[in-house]
């Protein structure tokens, strides 16, 4: 006997999803993939829908997904070639693989069922979406970076962005292998990790600069302490003695938000030989920089810029934001005396990501000022990477101060 819901698969997985929670048989947290499925088989069989067994198989694994996982997104999460999934409001899901966005067909019933899988996704994590908080950031335990935006502020209906990391993160070789960097640049970037110069990773989004500064983080030594802060913790460092921090916000009552300043102000205190802050983006610049200038080089951060320069009048202008009235002249000094390296990254419309520069910071007369040591050259659609004239000065300095150990010991 045919089921009318049977030409629609969605209509037909949401009754038997919620027939099986009618009937009690999945307690919360009791239950697992094979006795949904179970279930799921036998809803089938009581209903004699006639379905190849291929349709049977999707059935009941989307089944399966409504009511343990996260619904229509966990084929797109069990897909390791789906880098970001993307949801703008029931009906529209994009998703990126290598580099590129593409549609695909999974969508949600209606908005009320996109909330309900975001609610599952974040709540968990003690965190709530609604009209009073109608933004809302957070991390899956697998490290996935996960974002909603709901109405009013979503015109469209509810939006949720979910980024995705590989569970082996990308070691320096295999940015070499991939082409985001060369041989000699992973080398330089090593020796200066380990003659401690403050580095800063800049780029767009989605450009690879939380890939490469953990890669480049690899050339620390085991026996360092390293201390990382972020907003939702991504970092994953192949190191042995790492403290990883995470900011907080505030509660349902408005209360106990932990920022990544103060969480940057406490690692002081931590006995940390290195500080590594996931992305500086507010008044946390002039306590990081401040560190930096006191006895804690070595460290890295990174920061959303269109180029090296702009990276540091963003970090000036981010460093005014803190609570001390400085003026913007000593403010920019301690920038170009905190900062020794800019690395910048870029994603070309290939959707290829690449370092596509990197430069010495330098102090100038109105503040920091880069100077290029090598760059990305592309001309009629091939492209290659190229050292400036004097980048050896700059090379030899650096391999110096790592054998040395640190900067400024005496050889």
């Amino acid at each position: 006997m045919s089921d009318p819901r049977e030409a629609d698969p969605v209509a037909l997985v949401e009754g038997i999803r919620a027939q099986i929670v009618r009937g009690g048989a999945v307690s919360p947290g009791g239950a697992t993939r094979e006795v949904v499925a179970a279930l799921a088989e036998d809803a089938l069989d009581a209903g004699h829908h006639i379905l190849s067994s291929e349709a049977r198989r999707e059935i009941v694994t989307s089944v399966v997904d409504a009511t343990l996982g996260l619904g229509p997104l966990e084929p797109l999460l069990r897909d390791a070639s789906v880098t970001e999934v993307m949801v703008n409001g029931p009906s529209r899901v994009w998703v990126e693989r290598s580099g590129r966005i593409e549609p695909v067909p999974n969508h949600f019933q209606d908005v009320e069922h996109l909330l309900h899988v975001i609610d599952r996704i974040i709540a968990p994590l003690g965190r709530r979406l609604d009209e009073a908080s109608p933004m809302v950031d957070a991390r899956l335990p697998d490290g996935s970076r996960v974002n909603a935006v709901m109405p009013p502020l979503s015109l469209d209906g509810p939006v949720l962005t979910i980024r995705r990391f590989p569970a082996d993160p990308l070691s320096g070789d295999d940015l070499v292998a991939l082409g985001a960097m060369s041989p000699e640049m992973l080398d330089a970037l090593h020796l200066a990790v380990a003659a401690r110069r403050n580095i800063l990773v800049t780029g767009g989004t989605g450009s690879g600069k939380t890939t490469t500064l953990a890669a480049i983080s690899a050339a620390i030594p085991a026996s360092e302490r390293v201390i990382t802060i972020e907003d939702a913790a991504e970092l994953r460092l192949p190191l042995a003695h790492v403290v990883r921090l995470e900011s907080r916000p505030a509660g349902v009552e408005g209360r106990g938000a932990i920022p990544i300043r103060a969480l940057v102000r406490n690692a002081l205190r931590m006995r940390p030989d290195r500080i590594i802050v996931g992305e500086v983006r507010g008044g946390e610049a002039l306590d990081m920089i401040s560190a930096l200038t006191t006895g804690h080089e070595g460290s890295l951060s990174t920061i959303h810029a269109s180029s090296p320069d702009e990276a540091l009048r963003r970090l000036v202008t981010l460093s005014l934001m803190g609570d001390l009235d400085l003026p913007w002249v000593a403010v920019a000094d301690q920038v170009a005396s905190a900062v020794d390296l800019v690395v910048h990254q870029a994603r070309d419309a290939s959707g290829v990501r690449r370092t596509v520069e990197i430069a010495e910071v330098r102090r100038g007369p109105d503040g920091p000022r880069t100077h290029r040591l090598c760059r990305w050259w592309q001309d009629d659609g091939q492209g290659c990477f190229t050292w400036c004239a004097d980048a050896g000065e700059w090379l030899s300095a650096v391999a110096r101060d790592a054998r040395r150990g640190r900067v400024g010991e005496p050889g």
